[in-house]
């Protein structure tokens, strides 16, 4: 799957409050890839804190 940045256009539909991700939107609190993944790192997530945003990238 190929996620396209686009900073120039924050995605409405993806808010996000990691700005020290690279996919972070500049200017708003919003993810700027057109389509996230979101995975887990447990073998049967319960909670909230089970899941993880995969298409994190470090800053």
């Amino acid at each position: 799957m190929e996620l396209f940045k686009s900073h120039n256009n924050n995605n409405h539909n993806i808010e996000c409050s990691v700005y020290s991700c690279a996919n972070h939107s500049r200017s708003d609190s919003y993810c700027a890839l057109k389509q996230i993944k979101v995975g887990t790192h447990e073998s049967s997530p319960t909670e909230v804190e089970c899941t993880d945003c995969q298409s994190f990238e470090r800053k």
